[in-house]
């Protein structure tokens, strides 16, 4: 019989989120949104389901996504669909449909949950849940700073101090001023991009000997040689008293449609010492759909990496259910009545789980122990009789005793 039996494990590389683990992700998306929103963005969202021309369209910035990275299917009508793997091809597509409609600057963000059939590794799975924060409209370098300030208030919203991590600038700009200087042809440029992007995960000599055979003066990278809008930048950031931001020539972010400032923000934890997330600035997102050019800044933030960096911190917040009192009944006769008290606390706003008397009282309070439930009554005659109810704290084992008409105001205080 066994072996007919479904597995009870969820597909590979996504998770199954059991209440604490749902509980930590709702805090997690109240701790974003809290901030976002207090900036002036405002939250959209859009189907999981996209033509898989969305993503093809984007040519050979996106191969490695939708030949490899992407779930694409045929759907009934004979049309090829994806799950979507970005979100970033949506956001374009909806501003372009109603661009005539938007105000300017446009403070967009949404949290959906994107798919990439990736090889499931620590900080990396099939689905996850991304923060995308996008600001259309603006090529001004104070709206830069506004998104990376974002980037830097979440950190500090969600537990982190300075130390714990560390914000890296780079400029597409100023390397494309590089490779113009050295010569470089095209081809070459997008391979000095390439061997930047990759030097973080390579040894300093290989690093060396690929940038020689380019024929680019290395000290034309030099963390020293920090371009004036950078500066300038950074300048104003401590002023703020954001100050563990730096410049990073090696920060270039893998996508072409990057095309200015760009940043990463790194983990400085030696168990978890990674890049956690990053965006920057981009000339016309809506090329795919129009001519007009609309500038750009913005960056994503994935769950899973945001875990990891507060699990070795000891920064996740301890599970607290949502339900304060779990109420025991010493049989099931009783367990329409044990409702009706419970419908009283209720519109007192206390939440109420009710048992429904089908098992010992034994068992009945090992559920609710379960829970996590902070609080227990049993309901029987004698309690419904008088009026007077034992509260018991689950977590010390102290109970007391509380009139029915002091009930409410008891889990209130």
């Amino acid at each position: 019989m066994s072996k007919n039996k479904l597995s009870v494990e969820p597909y590979k590389g996504v998770r199954d989120f059991y209440p604490e683990d749902q509980a930590f992700l709702n805090w997690l998306f109240k701790t974003i949104r809290g901030e976002v929103e207090r900036v002036g963005y405002v939250e959209y969202h859009a189907s999981v389901l996209e033509p898989a021309e969305l993503y093809k369209a984007k040519g050979a910035d996106n191969e490695e996504i939708v030949n490899e990275q992407s779930y694409i299917f045929t759907d009934r009508g004979g049309r090829e669909v994806a799950l979507r793997p970005e979100m970033t091809p949506t956001v374009a597509r909806m501003v372009a449909a109603r661009r005539r409609e938007l105000g300017f600057p446009l403070r967009l963000y949404s949290i959906p949950n994107v798919f990439r059939y990736e090889r499931p590794q620590r900080g990396r799975l099939r689905e996850h849940w991304q923060l995308n924060i996008d600001l259309f409209g603006s090529k001004s370098p104070i709206a830069d700073a506004e998104v990376i300030t974002v980037a830097y208030r979440i950190m500090t919203a969600l537990g982190a101090r300075e130390s714990d991590f560390k914000i890296q600038v780079g400029s597409r700009q100023a390397i494309n001023t590089i490779a113009q200087e050295s010569g470089l042809s095209g081809v070459q440029t997008k391979q000095l991009f390439g061997l930047l992007d990759r030097r973080a995960k390579m040894s300093e000599v290989d690093f060396d000997l690929e940038l020689k055979k380019l024929g680019v003066n290395k000290s034309l990278l030099s963390p020293k040689n920090v371009p004036d809008d950078i500066a300038q930048m950074l300048q104003d950031f401590r002023a703020a008293g954001i100050n563990n931001i730096e410049y990073d020539p090696s920060v270039v972010r893998g996508f072409a449609y990057y095309t200015g400032t760009v940043f990463e923000v790194f983990d400085t934890h030696k168990e978890n010492n990674r890049a956690l997330f990053g965006g920057g600035r981009y000339d016309n997102l809506t090329a795919l759909f129009d001519d007009e050019p609309l500038p750009g800044v913005g960056f994503g933030m994935g769950d899973v990496t945001i875990r990891d960096f507060l699990a070795v911190r000891g920064l996740i917040p301890p599970y607290t259910p949502t339900t304060h009192l779990y109420l025991a009944v010493t049989a099931p006769e009783l367990a329409a009545r044990a409702s009706a008290l419970a419908d009283g606390l209720r519109k007192a706003g206390v939440n109420v789980a009710v048992d429904f008397g089908e098992r010992k009282l034994g068992d009945q309070i090992k559920a609710a122990a379960k829970h996590k439930i902070p609080w227990l009554i049993v309901v029987g005659e004698d309690e419904l009789a008088s009026g007077v109810y034992q509260v018991k704290n689950l977590e010390t084992g102290a109970a007391e005793p509380v009139a029915l008409a002091d009930l409410a105001g008891f889990f209130k205080k």
